[in-house]
């Protein structure tokens, strides 16, 4: 194990502003709770924030399927692009649909890895390109990539998590990391606890300066990741590169073959 230096974790409860995509996200001034001990020496500060990832992920398992609303702002090129979409999740055999509000209204998207687990079929809702009808493209095609961050695979509330705890299980083997707690955490008008886990210099094996999760108190679901990059100065705001907020979820809807099939007579498939 690397050398563990100039590791923290803090309970905040003072207020702290948290970009917002889908709705506001702020931490309130009274903490209910705190996170888990980390009194002993040895304990790397990522261990508690692990733990509660993990305790997240098992709600998650807990689901069968459940739909929302998807808002994803990613950096793309040079440029951050903001989508927003209707999103029905099944979760074993692992299958997506998506409708587009903005931009690109009325877009359809399904991944059914159960039928197939290389293509996705695409539509357009509205333009010339709608008049080409349903196309069957690869999950990795530079056409989907070209929009997206992640594969359609990686979407969803397990991906969501699954990604951070990865990520934070590589960081835990090394020094420079500062995690703060927020007890107290607003995404919008929904109560969460919020973990943020920052870096203070670029480091090879720190993928981002700054990773922040969303866990609402109700259900204790995973909602939101956000991730920054490292500003380029000292003293300016680092760079948003991901953020993505789940809304308005609904689950265990016993969701159909149908729910991520062409062939529904609700969707616009050709």
């Amino acid at each position: 194990m690397g050398e563990i230096g100039r590791v923290r974790i803090v309970v905040l409860g003072v207020a702290c502003g948290l970009l917002a995509a889908a709705g506001s996200a702020s931490a309130q001034t009274v903490p209910s709770s705190t996170p888990p001990s980390n009194a002993a020496a040895q304990v790397h500060p990522l261990i508690p924030a692990i733990a509660m990832a993990k305790t997240a992920l098992a709600k998650v398992d807990t689901l069968a399927d459940y739909e929302g609303t998807l808002t994803k702002r990613e950096l793309i090129g040079n440029n951050v692009s903001t989508q927003m979409m209707q999103i029905r999740v099944r979760e074993k055999p692992f299958a997506v649909y998506l409708k587009y509000f903005a931009p690109n209204e009325g877009r359809e998207v399904i991944f059914d890895s159960e039928q197939d687990q290389t293509n996705l079929l695409v539509h357009e809702g509205a333009g010339l390109k709608s008049l080409v009808g349903t196309l069957a493209m690869p999950i990795n095609d530079p056409r989907v990539m070209a929009e997206s961050r992640h594969p359609v695979s990686d979407l969803g509330l397990k991906r969501l998590v699954q990604l951070v705890i990865e990520q934070w299980e590589i960081e835990s083997k090394f020094g420079e990391v500062d995690v703060k707690y927020y007890p107290n955490a607003k995404m919008g008008r929904i109560d969460c606890e919020a973990l943020e886990v920052t870096h203070p210099r670029p480091r090879r094996q720190f993928r981002y300066h700054q990773c922040r999760l969303f866990i609402e108190k109700n259900t204790g679901l995973p909602l939101r990741v956000q991730n920054y990059g490292y500003p380029q100065q000292a003293g300016t705001a680092p760079p948003l590169v991901e953020d993505y907020a789940y809304t308005g979820l609904k689950t265990n809807l016993g969701l159909k073959p149908l729910d991520f099939s062409r062939t529904n007579p609700a969707y616009r498939f050709q």
